[in-house]
C-alpha cells in the first residue's frame, strides 16, 4: 500500500522538512541497503543493531536513487544531499515498529499469531497451503519474526487481504510485547517451548510466559495440552480466550488426539473434536510434523472447514523446505537452491540472497516456477515478478510451468520457457550454463531439485555441508562478549577451517566483522576476486610476488627484519607507501614475532621509511585454554602491554592492538583492546574444559549415504586384513566415504559411530579409500538413508578425541573432492 510521507512523518513522530513534498507517496520499506529495487517508492530506516549501523549506508543510497529516510541523525556525509528528506527519531527501530501498528490497525481481519521455539514457519506455511483457497492470505516472508520482520511483514497487508499469519520469534525478555501490539493477533498458535534462544532467560518458564504476551488479545489459543509448562502459563495469564489446548492423554480436552498410527510414509491420526470423531492422515511420519499438523488441525476445525476438505488438504501437505543452499555448479557456475515456496512474497529475500554473491565476472540467469499469488491477476503477477529480476539484475529467465509460459511476452526476448520441469531437462543440459550465477526457485510440485542435480559441479553422496546461520549465530554469541567498539577479526584460513572461505566471508561481511585473516597470499587474492571487500589480513606473507599483495589491498604480517625489509624494498619499487601492516610480537608462543631485545631496532627501521605504516600490534597466547596455566598467559599480557606501549611512544598515530583468540575472549575480557581473533569458536568449537563458551552452534556437518546394507552370520569377517569380526548375526551397511574424503584409518574397527536415525552405529573393519562399513544390526534403516560422520549428533571432537588430536585437524582434513553445501535457515 502507499502512504504519502507526509502521514509517515505525522504517524512516527517526526517533523517534516519544508522542502519535502507532503504528497510523495512510499510504498517499500526498506532497512537493508542491499534490498533496493525501487528508488523512489522506497523510505530507508537506518536501523543501528549491535553489528552495524544503517547510518553508514544512506549515502550511498542518495546516490543510487533513494530520498526518503528514517534516522537518528543526520551523517556528515549527508550534508550536502538538500534534497533529502530525513525525518529524525528518537529509535529508529520504534519509529518502523509504531509505523506498522498504524497499518495494522486498518485491517479488521483474521490475524493468526504463531510463536514457540520450533515448528513456526512450518505451521505458517502449512496454514497458507491448507487455506489459501479460501482465503486472500499474506504472511512472513520465511523468517521474518523479529523486531525489525514482523513490522516489514505487516507492510505487506492490502485491501485485498482477508486474512494473514505471522510468526513471532524473541530471543531476550521484554521483547513480545511489542510484536504483540503490532501483530495483534486474534487467533494464537503456540507450537512448543523448547532450549532454542533461551540464552536470555533464566528458565523455559520464562520463555513461555514473555511468549505467551502474544496471545493476550486473541480469541481462541491453539497449544499442546500435554505441555505442563505451556499450559500452566497459559492458565496463569488469565487470557480469556478460548483454548484449543489438544491432548493426547486427556479425553476432556476439546481436542482429543485418540490415536496416532505411523506408517512407512505416512501417519493416520484419530480425532474427537467436541465430541465429534473424525480421522485424518498426514504425508509425514516424525513427531515434529505430526505435532505441527495437529496444531494445523485444530486451526481448521476452529474455522469450520467441512471434513472431507479439511481431510483431503491435509493429506496433501507439501514439505517446508526452509533452507536455501548454495553449491559448486558445473563450468564454473555457483548455484542458489531456493525451494522454499514459489510466490511473490518469497522472491525478494531470494533475489537479496543471490545479489550478495554477485561478482563481476559471472552474469546472472534465473530458473523459476509458475508464481503463486494471493491476490494478483496472472498478467499483473508476471509484469511484476519480471520488473522484479530486471531490477535486481538477473540477465536471462528461464520460466517453467504453463502459467509463465502463457506470460512469457513480460520478460526479456532471449527468455526461454517450457511447459514443464521434464520437458525443459529434455531440451536443455549443463552445457548451456558456464560462469553463472543460477538461481533455481521452484513450488514442491514442479522437482526443481532435478534441476539443482543437473547443475551441481559434484556429484557425490558425500557431502559438508555448513549452517551460515550457525556461523552467525557463534559471531553474535562472541559479539555479546565483547564492548561495542571491540572489533572481530574473522579466521579464515585454511579454506575456513575446510568449510570453504568465499561464502564464509561473504557472511561475515555482511555482519559487521573487522577484518578476514588468511593464512596465505593466494587465499587473500581468492577472497578479492570473489567480491570481498572488507580488509584482509595475511598471516604469513612471505611471497615471491609482492605487486599482488600491493594491487589486491591484503595487509601482510610481519614477524622479522627479512620479511620487513623484503615488503619494503617491493614497495618502494612499486611507489607505495603507508601500506598498512601489522607487526607480530613474541610474548611467549616463541613461534613467530619480535622479542623484546629487538623492539628499538624495529623502531628505527619503521621510522626510516615510508613504504608501511604500523595498523596494529598483536601477539598469540599459548594457554588461553589451559586454566591451571594462567600465570603463563597473565606474563604473556603483561610483557604484551609493555611491548605495545614502547612501540605506540614512538609513533604518532594510533596503533590497534589485539592478542585474543577463541578461549581468550571468553577468559580475559579485560584484554580485549581494540579487536579480537575469532578462530575455531566461530565454527562452533569449544575452546574451554567443560563445553564453554555455551551455546555454541555446529557449522559443518559432514554427511554421507547408505549404499548396501548386508546381513551376515556371526563369524564374518569385514574388509581388509579380515580386521573386522562379526560377533552376532549382524546387519553391516557401506557408506561411500574414506580415507581419500578425510576419515583417518584409525577410525576403522569402533574407532568412529555414525548417527543414523538416531543410533551411533560403529565402524567395523578397516578404513578403506573410498567407503568403510558401519555395523547397524541395532539401527532401523535401508539403503539410501542419511548418515553423519560428525556435525550436530556426533561433536567432531569425538572423533579428534579417539585420534588424539584436535578439532582442527578433523575440519581441515575433509577432502577438497567432498562437495561443500552452504545453507541459510
Amino acid at each position: 500500500m502507499n502512504y504519502k510521507i507526509s502521514r509517515i512523518a505525522e504517524t512516527i513522530h517526526a517533523s517534516l522538512p519544508s522542502s519535502a513534498d507532503p504528497d510523495h507517496e512510499i510504498s517499500i520499506l526498506l532497512t537493508d541497503s542491499r534490498s533496493l529495487t525501487y528508488p523512489d517508492q522506497s523510505i530507508f530506516f537506518a536501523i543501528r543493531t549491535r553489528n552495524n549501523d544503517g547510518h553508514r549506508y544512506m549515502r550511498d543510497l542518495y546516490d543510487r536513487g533513494v530520498r526518503h529516510f528514517v534516522a537518528r541523525h543526520i551523517p556528515d556525509d549527508m550534508a550536502s544531499a538538500t534534497d533529502a528528506v530525513i525525518l529524525l527519531v528518537p529509535s529508529v527501530t520504534r519509529a518502523l515498529q509504531d509505523l506498522a501498528r498504524a497499518h495494522r490497525s486498518r485491517f479488521d481481519i483474521p490475524v493468526v499469531g504463531i510463536t514457540g521455539s520450533r515448528g513456526k514457519t512450518t505451521v505458517k506455511e502449512w496454514l497458507y497451503q491448507l487455506l489459501s483457497s479460501d482465503y486472500s492470505i499474506v504472511r512472513s516472508p520465511r523468517s521474518y519474526n523479529s523486531q525489525i520482520g514482523v513490522p516489514l511483514s505487516i507492510w505487506e497487508l492490502d485491501t485485498d487481504t482477508t486474512m494473514a499469519i505471522f510468526e513471532a520469534g524473541i530471543s531476550l525478555p521484554d521483547e513480545m510485547t511489542a510484536l504483540q501490539g503490532i501483530i495483534k493477533p486474534n487467533i494464537g498458535i503456540i507450537t512448543n517451548i523448547g532450549p532454542e534462544h533461551a540464552d536470555g532467560f533464566t528458565s523455559l518458564r520464562t520463555k513461555c510466559d514473555e511468549k505467551v504476551i502474544l496471545m493476550r488479545d486473541c480469541d481462541v489459543i491453539i497449544y499442546n495440552g500435554d505441555d505442563r509448562v505451556i499450559s500452566e502459563a497459559v492458565s496463569e495469564a488469565c487470557i480469556p480466550a478460548k483454548e484449543i489446548a489438544w491432548s493426547t492423554r486427556d479425553s476432556d480436552r476439546p481436542l482429543f488426539i485418540s490415536a496416532i498410527r505411523r506408517h512407512r510414509e505416512t501417519t493416520d491420526i484419530d480425532f474427537s473434536y467436541l465430541r465429534t470423531d473424525g480421522s485424518v492422515t498426514i504425508p509425514f511420519t516424525f513427531d515434529a510434523d505430526i505435532q505441527n499438523a495437529i496444531h494445523c488441525l485444530a486451526l481448521m476445525l476452529y474455522l469450520n472447514r467441512p471434513a472431507d476438505i479439511t481431510a483431503s488438504r491435509i493429506s496433501q501437505l507439501a514439505p517446508v523446505a526452509t533452507r536455501m543452499e548454495v553449491k559448486e555448479g558445473v563450468n564454473d557456475c555457483l548455484v542458489i537452491y531456493d525451494a522454499y515456496t514459489s510466490d511473490l512474497n518469497s522472491l525478494q529475500p531470494a533475489l537479496d540472497f543471490l545479489n550478495r554473491r554477485r561478482t563481476g565476472r559471472r552474469s546472472v540467469t534465473a530458473i523459476i516456477s509458475d508464481v503463486m499469488h494471493e491476490t494478483l491477476e496472472p498478467q499483473r503477477l508476471y509484469r511484476e515478478v519480471a520488473r522484479l529480476l530486471t531490477q535486481r539484475g538477473v540477465d536471462r529467465v528461464i520460466g517453467v510451468g504453463e502459467e509463465i509460459s502463457a506470460n512469457s511476452r513480460y520478460f526479456p526476448a532471449d527468455s526461454r520457457f517450457f511447459p514443464s520441469t521434464s520437458v525443459m531437462l529434455s531440451e536443455m543440459s549443463a552445457d548451456d550454463f558456464d560462469r553463472e550465477l543460477v538461481l533455481v526457485k521452484g513450488a514442491s510440485r514442479f522437482h526443481f531439485e532435478m534441476i539443482a542435480e543437473m547443475l551441481e559441479a559434484r556429484q557425490h553422496e558425500t557431502v559438508l555441508e555448513v549452517n551460515l546461520d550457525a556461523l552467525v549465530s557463534n559471531f553474535n554469541l562472541y559479539r555479546s562478549m565483547l564492548r561495542p567498539t571491540t572489533g572481530i577479526i574473522c579466521m579464515v584460513k585454511a579454506s575456513g577451517y575446510g568449510a570453504g572461505s568465499y561464502e564464509l566471508a561473504k557472511t561475515l561481511q555482511a555482519q559487521g566483522a573487522a577484518y578476514m585473516a588468511v593464512a596465505v597470499l593466494d587465499e587473500g587474492v581468492e577472497l578479492r576476486e570473489a567480491g570481498i571487500t572488507m580488509p584482509v589480513m595475511v598471516m604469513n606473507p612471505h611471497v615471491a610476488n609482492y605487486k599482488t599483495m600491493f594491487a589486491y589491498r591484503l595487509e601482510p604480517e610481519v614477524y622479522s627484519f627479512g620479511i620487513l625489509r623484503e615488503i619494503i624494498r617491493e614497495g618502494e619499487k612499486c611507489g607505495i607507501t603507508d601500506f598498512p601492516v601489522h607487526i607480530k610480537l613474541d610474548t611467549g608462543m616463541h613461534r613467530l614475532g619480535f622479542i623484546p631485545e629487538e623492539i628499538p631496532e624495529l623502531i628505527d627501521l619503521l621510522r626510516r621509511q615510508k613504504v608501511v605504516r604500523p595498523h596494529s600490534l598483536f601477539s598469540h597466547l599459548a594457554t588461553a585454554d589451559c586454566p591451571h596455566l594462567n600465570s603463563y598467559t597473565e606474563g604473556q599480557l603483561k610483557l604484551f602491554d609493555s611491548m605495545c606501549a614502547q612501540i605506540q611512544s614512538a609513533f604518532s598515530h594510533y596503533i590497534m592492538r589485539h592478542i585474543l583468540n577463541s578461549a581468550g575472549i571468553a577468559r580475559y575480557p579485560s584484554h580485549q583492546y581494540d579487536m579480537v581473533r575469532l578462530g575455531i569458536g566461530l565454527y562452533g568449537v569449544a575452546t574451554l574444559p567443560g563445553g564453554e563458551p555455551a551455546g555454541l552452534r555446529t557449522v559443518s556437518s559432514l554427511r554421507t549415504v547408505i549404499i548396501s546394507i548386508r546381513e551376515w552370520p556371526a563369524g564374518t569377517t569385514i574388509g581388509y586384513g579380515c580386521r573386522g569380526v562379526c560377533t552376532r548375526r549382524s546387519r553391516i551397511a557401506t557408506i561411500p566415504v574414506g580415507y581419500a574424503d578425510g576419515i583417518d584409518r584409525h577410525l576403522g574397527n569402533g574407532g568412529m559411530r555414525v548417527w543414523i536415525n538416531g543410533h551411533r552405529c560403529p565402524s567395523i573393519g578397516n578404513i578403506c579409500m573410498d567407503a568403510c562399513m558401519i555395523d547397524v544390526t541395532d539401527a532401523d534403516c535401508q539403503v539410501g538413508d542419511r548418515v553423519e560422520i560428525f556435525g550436530d549428533n556426533v561433536p567432531v571432537e569425538d572423533l579428534s578425541d579417539v585420534l588424539d588430536t584436535i578439532p582442527y585437524e578433523m575440519l581441515t582434513s575433509v577432502s577438497t573432492r567432498v562437495k561443500r553445501i552452504y545453507y541459510r535457515e
